[in-house]
């Protein structure tokens, strides 16, 4: 039986253009996914913020007073912030290099690109 449901080697080296395209999919779902979850990171620690600085107003203090007390709140969320912003800006970059990298190889992908046969029924039952 010359026909085997195992792997063969090609004999050709592997494209780094079917590489890039493997990479790019999952970049572009991930990067995406996270910069939602960053975005609504930074929404709610602006809406943190803004009920932050009204609450420490209500007493008739400034929020951008030089006091300690107001440099607390004001840097409260700084962290997460900063760190929202960087993660936001790392994953939109993964995910425009991806959708890049998918809109240039649309057309150039092969049929069986993973080295994959096309199996119908008549192979399985056989």
């Amino acid at each position: 039986m010359e026909d085997s449901a195992g792997t063969q080697p090609s004999g050709t080296p592997q494209n780094s253009r079917t590489d890039l395209v493997k990479i790019a999919r999952p970049a572009l779902i991930a990067g995406a996914a996270v910069a939602v979850v960053c975005i609504a990171l930074l929404v709610i620690i602006f809406f943190l913020d803004t009920f932050n600085a009204t609450v420490y107003s209500v007493g008739g203090k400034d929020i951008q007073d030089a006091t300690d007390e107001a440099r607390q709140i004001r840097d409260l969320y700084s962290g997460a912030r900063v760190g929202a912003i960087i993660l936001l800006v790392i994953s939109l970059l993964a995910a425009v290099g991806g959708a890049v990298v998918l809109y240039l190889k649309r057309g150039t992908a092969d049929e069986g690109d993973d080295g994959d046969e096309d199996v119908d029924f008549d192979d399985l039952a056989g």
